[in-house]
């Protein structure tokens, strides 16, 4: 059958649609700058309460309006004094003249030869420098203590005002992803909302006649739909919002409604599959059609065919990402390429990751001149030393294997065959399953 369309294309013929393009494949660096060169962080930027903050970019430097700790306060709970310094004799005793607690006033003053009780957090009373804890008193009653010699230094367990962050100062920079301790530290700051960054919108979909949704019949030749789960999953905790657009038949007038679709909706569109040179690959055909293609190949396993450029639908445009169909090629191609994109637009502080040394306990099949990405299980040996083995079958289709894992491989360019002892990087999923 064919459709008609502004670009005609015959679903049911198994011969090419498109040209064999044998333009060689960029390095997965290459992808990456390429990528870089087209991507820029947005400007938007909103308010929101520390309680919705989490995981959100900051837009503005946050500057402490107040000292913290705002006075000289104690660190353990114990008693305050005034310190001799080295000239202390061992066993000096020190006579109680009262109580200072968190949150209140201690009144008058501590004079030499004399101690309050203080609790931990306590302004520190008129006089005094130094904290004793409890457990190492020598000896104590109702009326006096007495002090071992190395109890005696100046500044003992006590918390100096501004020590943390003084006013004026910066407390967080622009473009941190906050945490849950920057919400404290916001929080102690006096601080009910914070500036960030508007929320990336993310359009997202899967292709394929093969692709069937949860719910219906899974007919002969078709397999249920997981990538835009994984994609649901990744999306949210990286903080965007995720539109599901569902599931694209391999139809050339539907998939260009459907990126048209997507453009007036998202700063970004994410399809899985139609990306490589078969007759009923499409993505990469609409793409050419609706904007440009920066690059389709890169030299990389799993995720070869991932196209990458932009979209316009009239005054609107999208960068779009058509990922392969593989379920873990999905997964690879967001966290090494996708994701740190998406993290520049957001406006974020970039940080690459981390990448682990450890030593393999098998043989690793590896072709050089690709960058490739097995699955594998990080821990500790019986010597406390870092080694790695893969989650067993490595096809592109085995998302198992990623459940299954704990880290990725990283087996770069330039490296060929892994011999079994071999030491090899890994990076560990750090909020990608």
């Amino acid at each position: 059958m064919m459709h008609s369309s502004p670009m005609t294309v015959q679903n049911s013929s198994c011969e090419p649609s498109i040209k064999a393009d044998n333009t060689a494949p960029l390095s997965l660096d290459q992808a990456k700058e390429k990528i870089t060169s087209l991507v820029r962080p947005q400007s938007s930027h909103e308010q929101v309460s520390l309680t919705a903050a989490l995981g959100r970019v900051l837009a503005q430097d946050v500057i402490s309006p107040i000292d913290v700790p705002a006075h000289d306060n104690a660190a353990m709970d114990g008693y305050a004094f005034a310190s001799l310094g080295d000239c202390a004799p061992e066993g000096r005793t020190l006579r109680i003249v009262g109580c200072a607690l968190a949150g209140a006033a201690f009144p008058g003053q501590v004079n030499s030869g004399e101690c309050a009780r203080i609790t931990t957090g306590a302004v520190m009373p008129a006089g005094c420098d130094s904290v004793v804890p409890y457990e190492q008193l020598l000896a104590q009653n109702d009326t006096h203590i007495t002090l071992p010699a190395n109890a005696d230094s100046a500044g003992a367990h006590r918390r100096l005002r501004g020590e943390d962050l003084q006013r004026g100062s910066t407390a967080l920079h622009k473009g941190r992803l906050l945490t849950p301790s920057d919400l404290g530290l916001l929080a102690s700051l006096g601080l009910t909302s914070v500036v960030v960054k508007t929320r990336l919108r993310v359009a997202f979909f899967s292709t394929g006649d093969e692709i069937r949704a949860q719910g219906e019949a899974n007919q002969h030749g078709c397999v249920y739909d997981s990538n835009r789960y994984t994609l649901f999953g990744m999306l949210s905790r990286l903080g965007c919002v995720a539109i599901d657009l569902g599931i694209v038949p391999d139809d050339a007038v539907q998939l260009e409604t459907a990126f048209r679709s997507a453009c007036e909706q998202a700063d970004v569109i994410i399809t899985s599959g139609g990306v490589s040179q078969g007759s009923a690959d499409l993505t990469r055909l609409t793409m050419s059609r609706l904007g440009e293609v920066s690059f389709w190949q890169i030299a990389m396993r799993p995720g070869r065919p991932m196209a990458f450029g932009r979209i316009h639908n009239g005054t609107r445009s999208a960068l779009l990402f058509g990922l392969p169909g593989n379920p873990v090629a999905v997964m690879s191609s967001f966290y090494f390429l996708v994701r740190p994109a998406l993290l520049r637009m957001m406006g974020a502080d970039l940080v690459e990751p981390l990448l682990i040394p450890a030593v393999t306990t098998t043989a690793l099949q590896k072709k050089a001149g690709r960058t490739e990405f097995q699955r594998g299980i990080l821990k500790r040996n019986l010597q406390g030393h870092l080694e790695v083995s893969v989650t067993g079958s490595q096809g592109s289709g085995i998302l198992r294997s990623m459940s299954e894992a704990n880290c990725m491989i990283v087996l770069h360019h330039h490296q060929d065959q892994i011999h079994a002892g071999e030491v090899v990087d890994v990076t560990l999923f750090d909020g990608l399953i």
